[in-house]
């Protein structure tokens, strides 16, 4: 016997039920989360399960329920936003650990596309559900979903009639209260790094933005030959060239931290002073841009409570849930100092 008081050798639904005094059938219910079963139980058994390692037969339970117990996520490999992956991740473990699903991360450079991605999830049956991110309008994965009935859920919207689950950050809001704040700050030349021009969440940026500056009647800019996608040195550079030019910025929008460190380091270059000569806005998503530069104001997007929102999306949309009803659109929090 154990310190638990199991018997040695790999822990069953029979070793559960004799801890727990509970049938083995109760004991197999309360572990898939069978609504019938009392939270109490459920968390009672969770609870015995992780404390003697059990891990589920996941060959017998595809055989027995038809399903893999598995939740696939497509990870893009862009490194603009700082702790993407981990604080994604992070939320997704947080929202699943109460739960028989293990999660699979399959980065996309893995296969020819984004669409050969998903198929291939789909055709070979390697997933209950499916997360992706950077959403495009009319974006070929949701559709290919959408006509497979498989469920899924999208870090972005796009534009199609037929709803879908997802989750989006507001980046309108994020735009549209960086250009307020700059405005405050006496700017009035502003310039707008933009998120590439096919992601969805462009043309909310870019509404949010010009909306601002369109009410202030200031100046503005949005580069064509830079975007957030861009390296940081093609970022610097054109940020050095656009200052020997004439009515150069005085106020940067970044949608990332790496763009805004990469614009501090270009105008630097030029001689210039951040919160002298200029001054910047920057979604932040990781501690690193406030800590190297604590003079860049920020807009905080919370990617652990996005993961988290995500999940539980994911198991309601598997559970049946209508996805008209599965959308949310989290607030941007603003780490502006009080006036």
């Amino acid at each position: 016997m154990t310190k638990t008081g199991t018997r040695a050798g790999k822990p069953t639904l029979r070793t559960i039920a004799d801890m727990t005094g509970l049938a083995v059938t109760t004991v197999s219910r309360a572990l898939g989360n069978a609504p019938q079963i009392s939270k109490a139980t459920r968390k009672r058994v969770h609870e015995v399960a992780s404390e003697i390692g059990y891990l589920p037969d996941r060959a017998a339970q595809r055989l027995k329920t038809g399903r893999t117990n598995v939740i696939s996520v497509l990870l893009d490999p862009h490194e603009e936003i700082l702790g993407y992956g981990t604080s994604l991740m992070h939320g997704l473990a947080r929202a699943l650990q109460s739960t028989s699903y293990h999660l699979i991360v399959s980065p996309n450079f893995i296969s020819g596309s984004n669409v050969d991605a998903v198929n291939y999830i789909i055709r070979n049956g390697m997933a209950d559900g499916l997360i992706f991110s950077r959403t495009e309008p009319f974006d070929p994965r949701v559709r290919l979903l959408l006509e497979n009935g498989f469920p899924f859920v999208t870090h972005g919207r796009t534009e199609f009639t037929t709803p879908h689950a997802y989750v989006d950050f507001d980046n309108y809001t994020f735009a549209y209260e960086a250009v307020r704040r700059l405005i405050t700050k006496g700017r009035h030349q502003l310039l707008l790094i933009p998120p590439p021009k096919r992601l969805t969440f462009c043309q909310h940026m870019l509404h949010g933005f010009m909306t601002a500056v369109r009410e202030a009647g200031i100046s503005f800019e949005v580069p064509e030959t830079v975007d957030l996608d861009c390296p940081p040195d093609q970022i610097r550079d054109h940020m050095r060239r656009r200052m020997a030019q004439a009515d150069a910025p005085d106020g940067i929008v970044c949608p990332g931290e790496v763009s805004a460190l990469a614009s501090i380091t270009g105008m630097s270059d030029c001689g210039l002073t951040l919160g002298i000569e200029y001054d910047i806005v920057a979604k932040q998503t990781s501690q690193l841009l406030t800590q190297i530069q604590p003079k860049v104001e920020t807009i905080y997007e919370d990617l652990t409570a996005t993961g988290e929102a995500m999940g539980d999306i994911l198991l309601r949309r598997i559970a049946g849930e209508d996805a008209a009803d599965l959308h949310v659109l989290l607030a941007p929090h603003l780490n502006f100092p009080t006036p």
